[in-house]
């Protein structure tokens, strides 16, 4: 479990590092205030990820997933959007393989609650791209 909850920090430390900065450099306000969003997002779960991590006494990695380079190397923005909702579709589908497994009914709560919020912010990623899940 400690290496599942490592592996998600690492992937909301990245997503979450590309959403501020794509917020940042966006002049569609839209896409900016959708890239903020995901950002306050992404830092609510590396707190919620830290805390579990504790809690079973392991130690959180210092890493970031290697998913920030390659997003960051994307200049235009809107592709840049894209790339990040793929990057949250994969957090998705690997808490749905975890979830099933997961005993404690407050961890399972909590990354059922992560599963939702990514399923969100896909939607409204693809409501503002124009696309369809």
């Amino acid at each position: 479990m400690l290496a599942f909850l490592n592996e998600m920090l690492e992937a909301e430390r990245a997503g979450a590092r590309i959403a501020a900065r794509t917020a940042a450099d966006a002049t569609d306000p839209g896409l900016a205030g959708l890239m903020r969003h995901v950002h306050d997002d992404e830092a609510r779960w590396c707190a919620m990820l830290l805390k579990w991590i504790g809690q079973l006494e392991g130690i959180p990695s210092c890493e970031t997933g290697d998913f920030y380079e390659k997003c960051m190397a994307i200049g235009d923005l809107r592709a840049r959007a894209a790339f990040i909702n793929r990057g949250q579709g994969w957090v998705a589908r690997k808490l749905r393989e975890m979830l099933p497994k997961v005993r404690n009914d407050d961890l399972h709560a909590d990354f059922a609650a992560m599963l939702r919020s990514h399923e969100e912010n896909i939607a409204c990623t693809n409501t503002l791209l124009g696309q369809t899940p």
